[in-house]
């Protein structure tokens, strides 16, 4: 099992340290919500999180409903209708205690993707923010 927590610690949970599936997304819909040109994601039978805190959950488009603490908006979980009948939650792989504990496998919703997105990888790089 592995930890994961929203920014201020309010919300709190465990989870498999295996995926079913983990994908990074550039849905539209994901970038909008978390402000970021993509959001990696991993999905876990929904009985398997166990979780200290109450986040929020809204309707984030038709289909899907995340869900985020309330105190420092952090964004935590997925789901929709599809996936509640197949019993899972997506898990933003980010707010893992250790993100690099579950990388992901494929990349999703490649449409959606920001134009710079596919060059990025050539953009002059920092370990910390330059002086």
């Amino acid at each position: 099992m592995i930890q994961g927590r929203c920014r201020c610690g309010g919300i709190q949970f465990e989870m498999p340290d295996q995926a079913v599936l983990s994908t990074v997304c550039y849905c539209n819909d994901c970038r909008r919500q978390s402000g970021a040109p993509m959001l990696a994601w991993a999905m876990v039978p929904a009985v398997s999180v166990t979780m200290r805190g109450e986040p929020k959950v809204y309707a984030s488009s038709e289909r899907g409903r995340r869900s985020f603490c309330c105190a420092c908006g952090t964004g935590l979980f997925f789901t929709n209708a599809l996936l509640e009948q197949m019993g899972m939650v997506q898990v933003r792989i980010a707010v893992l205690d250790d993100p690099d504990a579950i990388a992901p496998k494929m990349q999703v919703q490649t449409a959606d993707r920001i134009g710079w997105m596919r060059s990025a990888h050539t953009l002059p790089a920092f370990e910390r923010f330059p002086t």
